[in-house]
Order: structure tokens, then sequence, then C-alpha cells
């Protein structure tokens, strides 16, 4: 059945279901750096999980996952009815390919359900090691028309993620020209590249540190200044503007007004970037649009009244101001930050809650720093933020304190609310 895409329309979810059209709910894809995020992920509302190993991600610099510790998220997830999938996105040169070979083995092993892919070569490594593992080919392989999603859908990928580039009208005529049950996956929040797809060589030409390799320095966010020829050591800022210029430094996707057109243009997964982020921005994230899908699928009326706290919740975590990206227009100076390369400061993130005792205690791993007496929110996943003082605290040897100043302090905390395992502790308000 073709996908009815009124984009421009106002219409409601109760006349989609009176037209009996087949409305499938999206699948909400979170990024995970880390055994601890993929469980908070799960927690906050993720139905599926991507991540890392050790090698042939593109996120050389995030944590990852060991293959003990794969293997425990895959088991975990699972056991929460929820999907793992594995990167393996790198654009591989021939001394990576045996290495890949071995990867793939291992993931054999841990059966994730499915492996993330760009590179021909790789994908064909997978076809003949892991047949039974779903593949799904990554944005980096620049799949901006439906004959692409065919070619890969012939090849036996299940799932192909879209280019940053397109539009959803553009998304939306793929889905017409593509078999029904294969999905089309695309990011709806997050950072944004400047290089088309992510395929960069600006960092591997200034530092020698492959992007497509997954050891990108992010040369976009740095400040440029020209030089000119007769004039050495002379630095001219590109704009009036004594600070210099951030010319490559792109605003932060955020969809979360468009859940509908999202859906109306037939996207089976709303994927998430971050799997260098904090669990805070996880968890945050993750709650918003899980908040959003359902609403919407519950009620048009209940999302449109919600919005206003969708937008408030998404700017409690760290952020680059927001754009749409190209799905509505193409960019423009609009969508760029030209005088910083830093975010903005949502919530301050404390920790999460570990373990609560019989008396009412809580442990946790201390990440800023608080105090007794100080107010925090409790940040629950079914939506609910509860407000609370900090009674007491004892460190990790049974000494009470007055503050936890040390990250990654192990801490005995006494609220006046109740916790739960696997509770956010963040700053009452945005920093």
């Amino acid at each position: 059945m073709a996908w009815l895409y009124q984009l421009k329309s106002k219409i409601r979810m109760e006349d989609w279901m009176e037209e009996n059209l087949v409305i499938k709910k999206p699948e909400l894809l979170i990024p995970a750096s880390c055994l601890e995020v993929l469980k908070l992920a799960v927690k906050y509302g993720a139905d599926a999980v991507y991540i890392g190993g050790e090698m042939y991600g593109l996120r050389a610099k995030a944590k990852n996952f060991s293959k003990e510790d794969m293997a425990e998220g895959i088991k975990y997830a699972h056991e929460k009815g929820k999907k793992v999938f594995v990167t393996a996105n790198i654009t591989a040169h021939d001394k990576d390919l045996e290495g890949v070979r071995e990867y793939f083995k291992e993931l054999k092993e841990i059966k994730p359900d499915a492996i993330i892919i760009s590179d021909p070569g790789v994908f064909m490594l997978a076809k003949e090691i892991t047949p039974e593992i779903d593949i799904h080919i990554s944005t980096q392989a620049n799949n901006v028309n439906y004959a692409d999603f065919n070619f890969w859908y012939g090849l036996g990928a299940t799932r192909v993620v879209s280019a940053r580039e397109l539009s959803l009208d553009e998304i939306a005529e793929i889905r017409n020209h593509i078999p029904a049950d294969r999905e089309i996956e695309t990011f709806v929040h997050g950072a944004m590249c400047m290089a088309y797809s992510g395929r960069c060589l600006l960092s591997n030409y200034m530092t020698g540190r492959d992007a497509n390799q997954g050891a990108c320095t992010h040369p976009c966010r740095w400040k440029y200044h020209v030089v000119e020829e007769n004039r050495p050591g002379e630095y001219m800022p590109i704009e009036e503007n004594e600070r210099g210029t951030y010319i490559f430094n792109s605003k932060d996707l955020c969809m979360i007004d468009y859940v509908p057109e999202l859906v109306k243009a037939g996207i089976d997964s709303f994927k998430i970037e971050g799997r260098m982020k904090t669990a805070l921005y996880v968890a945050t994230v993750a709650r918003t649009y899980r908040k959003a899908i359902d609403d919407w699928f519950e009620s048009a009326t209940l999302f449109e009244a919600n919005k206003g706290w969708y937008a408030e919740e998404i700017k409690k975590c760290t952020y680059r101001n927001f754009t749409t990206g190209f799905f509505f227009d193409k960019p423009d100076s609009d969508s760029q930050i030209y005088d910083n390369n830093t975010y903005v400061t949502g919530c301050k993130y404390f920790g999460y809650i570990d373990k609560v005792n019989e008396d009412g205690t809580a442990i946790f791993e201390q990440k800023n720093k608080f105090g007794v007496g100080d107010k925090i929110q409790i940040m629950k996943a079914d939506g609910r933020d509860v407000n609370a003082t900090v009674l007491k605290m004892w460190d990790e040897n049974g000494a009470e304190i007055e503050s936890c100043p040390h990250p990654q302090s192990i801490v005995k905390i006494k609220f006046d609310a109740d916790v739960e395992v696997m509770d956010i502790m963040r700053s009452a308000e945005a920093e």
C-alpha cells in the first residue's frame, strides 16, 4: 500500500484511521556509549539501541563496548523486548578486512539484531559470515534515492538509513517506490555534520585522523580566520567579529515538534544521534521522543497540547541550538552558529541511582558536585519529575559528608522523596 503523505495538511490521526490506512508506530532508536547507558536508554523509552564495539564503528573516542559488555547489553535488551544494533560502518581499507572478518565471527556468537554497514566489501563479509543477522545500511553510504534503497534491499539489506540531506518529500517518494516490508531509518535529532552524509576528509587532512575510520577530531567546530598570502601571521576574521568565525559549525537537528510529519513520510525508525553523549542526554532525549510518539498515536490533540513540554524538556541536556536540517528546505545561514562552538548547558547531571537500600537510602556514582540541603530533580522513566531535597550523604567508607565534590565517587544519599533504581538526578533548573 502506498503511503499517503500530506505534509502541509492538518490531517488528524483519527482521519487516517477512518481511511483504513496502515499506520506503523515508528521505532525509537537511541545511541549508547557503554553498558550503563544502554540500560538507561532501554529504561527511558528506546525500542532499540545502537552501539559500537571497540573497533570498526565511527566513534573511536566513545567508551564503546567490549565483547563481554556487548553480550551483556544484548541479553539485557532482549529480556526487555528491545533490540540492539552494532555499528561496523567504517570505510574499510585492505588492512582492516581481516580484522573485520574476525569481528563478525564474534558478533555471530553474541547475536545482535542487526549490523550497521556502509562499505560494500564489509557488507559482503557480513553476508558470508553472519547471514542470520540483519544488515542495515548506514547513512555513510549516501542513500539519496529509491534506486539506492532498492539496490541494497536487492542484495539482502533489511533497512537503509536515509542521507541527512533528504527532505521529507524525498523520503516519502522513496517510501512509495520500495517494498512495504523494507525499512527506512532516519536521523531526527542530534549533531549535524558539515560534510555530505558525514563523509569528511577535513580531519584526516588537518590532523591525520580519519573521520571515515572513526577518529574524527571535529575540525568543523574549530575557529577559523583568513590569512592573506603576502601577510603571513596576520589573521583576519572572516566576518567583522574579533572572536573569529566558526564557519562549519551547524546547529543540532531537532524534529520533536514534527513527529506527525515524520510518521506520514513513512519513516520506520526515528534515529537519535549521540554515541558520545552523556547518560543525561540519552535519557532526556529518549524519554521526550517516547512521550511525543506515544502521545500522537493516542491523539493528535494530546500531542499538540504537550508540545510546550517537549520543547522545554529537550533543552534540559546540552545542545547547540536547534534546526530542522534539510527536512523542509535547504539549510541557510540560520542553521549555522558563527560566533562560538560551545553547547548550551541544560540541567547539570549528578548521576543515576544504582541501588536502593531497605531504609530508602540510595547508592550512586557521582558525576557533578552537590551537597546536603540542595534541591535537585529526580527524573523518572515514566515522565514524572520529582523535586527532592538532599537530607544526608555518606562516602563509600560510611563517613557522613556535607557534599560530594569528586566525580566518580561512590556516595550514599538520603532524600525527602522516594527513589528507584535508574532514576536520574539532575539540577532542578537549567544552568
